[in-house]
């Protein structure tokens, strides 16, 4: 089955299709249980570039690549019908008069041709289709726009389409998908957004259009599941961008991310763990009813993912306010951290270690 996915899913070591994949500090993904092996054997290379890395390399998860690769099987078109040249392929979608059957066709053939093929997704760009694909996007056909957001997705994988599209008007169609789209388009949608906010420039271009992040707020409330993963980790992507947090929680996105995170979708935390960082992110969690007991379950219960950015967000808010810091204390934080000592993975260890100095120390800023 890996054959049928771009090589940009695959391990450079293992060669499989990554199911947690990470980035080195030499800025090469591979799959978290392939490169850890790596390092635990004694290499202190990358194993691309073999330039030396850190007595203690840090594995940085990367968010946009593993939702793509989680929802590139549903996104995926029909293969029970033989594909024409790529040529004859755009030809038909873009040429006025070709009926709107044979344009259909066009876009499934295409999304499965591309989904493979990185020198045909750049083709596709260059031969001016973008606009016909843009155009589908718009169609009030769901079965027409689909099958365009499958093609658009596939196109912004590449790293050289992602402004480009941006700057033909990618955002604007996406982000109508998401307030007004099927379930199935809008979660496409939302991980078109994440896609084309790799690229850091985009992250601004994309919080700066009007409706972007509201939107993507309002899909966390109405979405069904794969909408609100989707949604959450598109908020995660261009939140990194300073300006659009404030954005976000403007928007109400932080009461909204600690009922979601509750209800036991993890990606919230993860969000949160960049709202934090603000002021007013600060301020609106700590407004809320039972924000601790919150995040203490998620050091309870979560991944090891999960914990790291709880331990993060609980020591942000404790080193911002005594009466937080009383409250963890109270719900037996101390407590939880002693039983997370054994952690290997650094960032635990530093956060725990940060966390427990806050609380013993209570030393708050106010």
């Amino acid at each position: 089955m890996s054959t049928q996915f771009p090589d940009d899913f695959k391990c450079p070591i293992s060669l499989e299709i990554m199911s947690d994949p990470v980035i080195l500090s030499s800025g090469h993904t591979f799959d978290r249980v392939s490169i850890q092996r790596w390092l635990d054997s004694g290499h202190r290379t990358c194993p691309i570039t073999k330039l030396p890395l850190p007595e203690h390399p840090c594995l940085i998860p990367n968010h946009a690549l593993r939702s793509l690769i989680s929802n590139y099987t549903l996104v995926s078109p029909s293969k029970s019908q033989p594909c024409s040249q790529p040529q004859t392929l755009v030809s038909a979608l873009t040429s006025p008069s070709s009926p709107i059957g044979t344009k259909l066709d066009s876009l499934t053939h295409l999304a499965g041709l591309t989904k493979r093929d990185s020198s045909l997704r750049r083709k596709l760009t260059e031969s001016g289709a973008v606009p016909a694909v843009l155009k589908f996007v718009d169609s009030e056909d769901p079965v027409l726009q689909e099958k365009a957001l499958s093609l658009l997705l596939n196109l912004s994988l590449d790293d050289d389409n992602k402004v480009g599209l941006v700057a033909e008007g990618a955002v604007n169609r996406v982000v109508k998908i998401l307030r007004i789209g099927s379930p199935d388009c809008r979660a496409i949608a939302a991980t078109i957004i994440t896609s084309l906010a790799v690229v850091e420039v985009n992250k601004a271009t994309i919080g700066a259009y009007p409706d972007a992040i509201p939107a993507l707020v309002r899909l966390l409330i109405a979405g069904k599941g794969r909408e609100k993963k989707e949604a959450a980790t598109a908020l995660y992507a261009i939140c990194s961008f300073t300006d659009n947090r404030r954005r976000a929680i403007d928007c109400g996105a932080v009461p909204i991310l600690i009922n979601l995170l509750d209800l036991g979708l993890e990606r919230a935390i993860e969000v949160l763990g960049l709202l934090v960082k603000c002021k007013e992110g600060r301020e609106e969690m700590m407004k809320f009813n039972g924000c601790v007991k919150v995040l203490v379950k998620v050091l309870k219960n979560g991944s090891s993912r999960g914990v790291q950015y709880g331990l993060f967000t609980l020591n942000c808010l404790c080193n911002y306010s005594e009466s937080f810091c009383f409250e963890a204390r109270k719900q037996g934080v101390l407590g939880i951290c002693m039983g997370l000592v054994e952690e290997e993975n650094e960032k635990i260890k530093r956060y725990l270690s940060n966390l427990v100095q806050t609380l013993n120390g209570n030393h708050a800023i106010g």
